[in-house]
């Protein structure tokens, strides 16, 4: 414990993101990156802000991100007042935490904000940085989101959609059905919407039916920018304005030129992506029928990952033997999905290296 941290830094516990080998050695299934560049037109446009010769670099980046929510916009078919862009979705979420829950001592009885018990595991990091009560409600046996769960008295409720690490999708319609039970006492709903690209049905068409909700997305996983940092949220001009108070309360420039620019380039090249993404969820269906055949629980998904229990191998040692081999995978030892690994989907040659790496440790198990 640091002698100088406050109460605050003292009872947080960071979020611990998968491994980034440096040395180059390891097929890197871990992280959820896409496993094709980004689009030529990205590259154009940063070189652009580079090459300029009246010197962009010396000038503050626009605060507003005026160019690359107008492109926002057009894609979506919402106005630029109902887009927010941020450095990255975490960046985002922090944001939203902190704009639209109170904190322990509120005296209005909200409650707590609700979301999964297996999920993205920064949510309770962002709780317990903003002083957020939260209740993790556990999910159904087979992983699913049960939206009944969610239809109760709370501060708001918060969760991806397809979840991660486990990859399951809610339809709109039970989306829907979590949002009017909260649009009674202005309670929001906030979709994080990483993964939608790959199989899931996006919330944006309905902010203007439901005021209180929100739609979370980063260009790190479906437009292959996950160094470049640039995330964005969909909501009603109101929830747009929290987000921005909270931002010009502390750091009015998250978002720098480069980003912008390559954004705002990324996501004006939807066919590029289209076919890309395509490519990604048919790896994924290869992937996870050849696991099924080897005896791995595969549960269904909708990401651009899989979520899969090996058979008789502890998940640990599982991850073991493969990052011996030179693969990288996610393990998450919790309760309930300690014998699960998240894998990522990668190109074609490394999905076949994880296939063979499967195989061998599965042999090697049965002649032991």
């Amino acid at each position: 414990m640091g002698v100088y941290w406050n109460t605050r830094v003292r009872r947080l516990s960071p979020y611990v993101p998968g491994e980034q080998p440096r040395d180059g050695k390891f097929i890197k299934l871990n992280t959820n990156e896409n496993p094709y560049p980004p689009s030529p037109k990205v590259v154009e446009a940063i070189k652009a802000v580079l090459e300029d010769k009246a010197g962009a670099l010396r000038l503050y980046p626009d605060p507003a991100c005026t160019e690359l929510r107008e492109a926002l916009a057009r894609c979506y078919g919402v106005k630029p007042e109902q887009v927010f862009a941020g450095n990255g979705s975490d960046e985002i979420l922090a944001f939203a935490f902190g704009a639209f829950f109170e904190g322990a001592g509120d005296p209005s009885g909200a409650g707590p904000v609700l979301f999964p018990d297996i999920t993205y595991s920064f949510y309770p990091v962002y709780a317990e940085l903003w002083d957020v009560p939260f209740r993790a409600v556990p999910l159904a046996e087979d992983f699913s989101v049960n939206a009944g769960d969610y239809r109760v008295s709370a501060a708001g409720v918060i969760f991806p959609n397809p979840n991660a690490p486990t990859g399951r999708a809610l339809p709109s319609r039970a989306v829907k059905s979590i949002l009017e039970y909260h649009a009674e006492n202005a309670g929001i709903v906030i979709i994080d919407e990483a993964y939608a690209a790959f199989g899931a049905e996006s919330m944006v068409p309905f902010i203007n039916e439901y005021p209180n909700l929100l739609t979370v997305h980063t260009l790190s996983k479906s437009a292959s920018l996950a160094g470049l940092r640039a995330g964005f949220a969909v909501g009603n001009e109101e929830l747009i304005e929290g987000l921005c108070r909270i931002r010009d309360s502390f750091n009015s420039y998250t978002v720098d030129r480069l980003a912008q620019a390559g954004a705002a380039a990324a996501v004006s090249d939807a066919a590029y992506y289209e076919e890309v993404n395509r490519r990604v969820c048919a790896e994924r269906e290869r992937v996870s029928a050849a696991l099924a055949g080897m005896g791995f629980t595969v549960i269904p998904s909708s990401a651009n990952f899989i979520f899969a229990r090996p058979p008789g191998v502890k998940g640990a040692d599982f991850f073991a033997r493969l990052r011996e081999r030179g693969i990288l995978v996610r393990h998450f030892n919790k309760p309930r999905i300690s014998d699960f690994l998240r894998i990522s989907i990668g190109a074609g040659g490394d999905m076949d290296e994880l296939l063979k790496a499967c195989r061998e440790i599965l042999l090697l198990r049965g002649e032991s």
